[in-house]
């Protein structure tokens, strides 16, 4: 079933009517070519409801439905993960945001580290930032999340480091890092309603220097298995895990 979010004040409980603009309006009336009488999921962001809607009518610039009714759930999980993403080639970021917003992640960072092969200005960080936003919630809608995860603007691994130190719980997969019972160990520490940040290199991994300066300011080093990941692979292992530990 299509979904698509929408502010709160575009849903009125006292009229049973939601109504849907910008780009939804066109998505549902001239891509989706969706029918009076067709039903679509709409949610608002952060709010742990469904409302399920049947499509009433179009004008020239909205979609006007009536709420048939209203489903308690919560599709997240139950720790907020943020993943500190390296820079990476052509369409990586986008996999890596699009599968971790699936998998349930709450905020992306992206991260210029020393061996990023991707160097970005500050207009080109802007536009790439906004189209990782739009992927981050596209994917929110397919998988029926109730938050659209944000996408921040790039930092330095510095800031990035200096941005984590809120986090409850923080962790850099390393190659070097070995004993994955000390990993097993590490995860089954998170309580559910703990923060969690994940720092994820580039392709060519971390810089030994910089797994260093994770460490002193209290990142901890994991490891993810005796295969060497790719940069797109590695947050997706992680998420799973969560997925596997929270909601088994």
């Amino acid at each position: 079933m299509t979904q698509v979010f929408a502010d709160q004040s575009q849903i009125n409980m006292d009229t049973h009517r939601v109504i849907i603009s910008g780009p939804d309006h066109n998505h549902i009336k001239n891509v989706l070519r969706m029918k009076p009488g067709e039903e679509i999921s709409v949610r608002c962001d952060g709010v742990p409801k469904e409302f399920r809607c049947g499509i009433l009518e179009y004008t020239d610039s909205e979609v006007i439905c009536e709420i048939r009714f209203v489903k308690e759930d919560d599709t997240e999980l139950p720790v907020k993960v943020t993943v500190y993403q390296a820079l990476c080639k052509g369409d990586k970021m986008e996999t890596v945001i699009q599968k971790c917003v699936e998998l349930g992640a709450v905020r992306f960072v992206p991260v210029a580290t020393s061996r990023c092969v991707v160097k970005l200005d500050d207009k080109k960080s802007q536009s790439k930032v906004a189209r990782w936003q739009q992927i981050a919630e596209s994917a929110a809608e397919q998988s029926k999340r109730g938050i659209i995860p944000s996408v921040g603007p790039v930092m330095s691994f510095d800031e990035a480091i200096a941005d984590s130190k809120s986090l409850d719980h923080i962790f850099i997969p390393y190659e070097l890092a070995e004993d994955m019972a000390k990993t097993r160990e590490l995860f089954s520490g998170i309580k559910p309603g703990s923060t969690v940040g994940i720092f994820i290199g580039p392709e060519g991994g971390f810089d030994e220097k910089e797994v260093a300066k994770a460490q002193e300011a209290g990142v901890l080093p994991v490891t993810l298995g005796r295969r060497i990941l790719r940069t797109e692979t590695a947050a997706m292992c992680i998420m799973s895990w969560f997925v596997y530990m929270f909601e088994s």
